[in-house]
């Protein structure tokens, strides 16, 4: 390993380095590794690691030999923050890794940490850029591949204007293209992305249900009058209420599962399955079950069933996030 360089291709390679400050990108090299260690070993245990959790000494525990020579993906975040010992560890280690093994560092880049950076391009890690988008047409781009990677077609107008509307944050970019590829069939366009994002992008549908669903309700109010007031039809803003309430019903009942076998069972990205995951906390199957009536009372009314749909809508959000909060006694 010391002088051939790892395929970038080899997700089991026995050293990944990702290098940058994109906290989804950073993310999501972790989850590839950990979903291909599992389809070889089920069984696989990963350890996720902040610098203060790897004293000096504590790789060599981590890495040796097991009595069922299962297979183990260890992850390092923040590695420049390591301490100097600890990163004499793990230089040791990487000229000789140990077998069914696959360390991951997580490297911001940069002067501090360098020499662990050096290291581990030297002994041949498979690397992974991970930057932070700072320019329009970095978002552009990775919008585009986002589009691509689900196998859906969208126009460079739509593409331009999901950025425009979105903004900087790549997990938000990554879940309007989710939900876009979800509910809308054939090539998505601008007209569209201007139906979904009229208006600010804070103030979406699907930032309303997000907020509803965190239990942050004057938040989600606040989202929802914005996305009323700039001609977002209450419909799609119900959906996608309804959406964010059955994910968080669906990964309820299927907690223990891994991330890469729940998404395929869920129809889920992976990375969505995180951010449901964390905004499950709080809710109850009765917390569920009572947002699932409101969001149907709230599609009624908003359908003619009512007088006044953002009244409707208002009730909806308010009671959604109430059930939000009903932790388990």
């Amino acid at each position: 390993m010391a002088t051939k360089k790892s395929s970038p291709d080899d997700l089991l390679a026995p050293l990944t380095l990702a290098v940058g400050q994109e906290d989804l990108l950073l993310d999501r090299a972790v989850r590839e590794v950990v979903a291909a260690a599992r389809a070889v070993d089920a069984d696989t245990d990963v350890r996720d690691l902040a610098p203060e959790q790897l004293q000096p000494g504590a790789l060599a525990e981590l890495t040796s030999p097991s009595l069922f020579a299962e297979r183990k993906v260890l992850v390092v975040r923040n590695a420049q923050d390591l301490s100097a010992d600890t990163i004499k560890d793990i230089k040791a280690y990487i000229d000789a890794p140990a077998e069914e093994i696959s360390l991951v560092l997580l490297h911001a880049g940069g002067a501090k940490g360098k020499g662990l950076l050096d290291a581990a391009r030297k002994a041949g890690a498979r690397e992974v850029a991970c930057p932070k988008t700072t320019k329009p047409a970095e978002r552009l781009t990775f919008v585009r591949q986002e589009f691509r990677t689900l196998g859906r077609s969208a126009t460079p107008e739509a593409c331009q204007a999901l950025v425009d509307a979105i903004g900087s944050d790549l997990r938000e970019l990554a879940s309007a293209v989710s939900q876009l590829t979800a509910d809308v069939d054939g090539t998505i366009d601008e007209a569209v992305v201007g139906r979904y994002y009229t208006g600010r992008a804070e103030a979406s549908s699907f930032t309303v249900a997000d907020r509803a669903v965190e239990g942050r309700a004057a938040e989600a109010l606040e989202a929802l009058r914005w996305s009323l007031s700039t001609g977002v039809a209450p419909v799609l803003i119900t959906s996608a209420l309804a959406q964010g309430v059955r994910a968080i019903g669906k990964l309820s009942s299927a907690r223990g599962g891994r991330p890469a076998d729940l998404a395929r069972e869920l129809g889920m990205p992976p990375w969505k399955i995180d951010r449901v995951r964390q905004q499950m906390r709080g809710w109850t199957p009765d917390g569920v079950a009572l947002a699932l009536r409101a969001v149907a009372e709230a599609d009624a009314g908003v359908k003619g069933g009512g007088d006044d749909p953002e009244y409707a809508l208002e009730k909806a959000v308010v009671a959604i996030a109430r059930a939000a909060r009903m932790r388990r006694g």
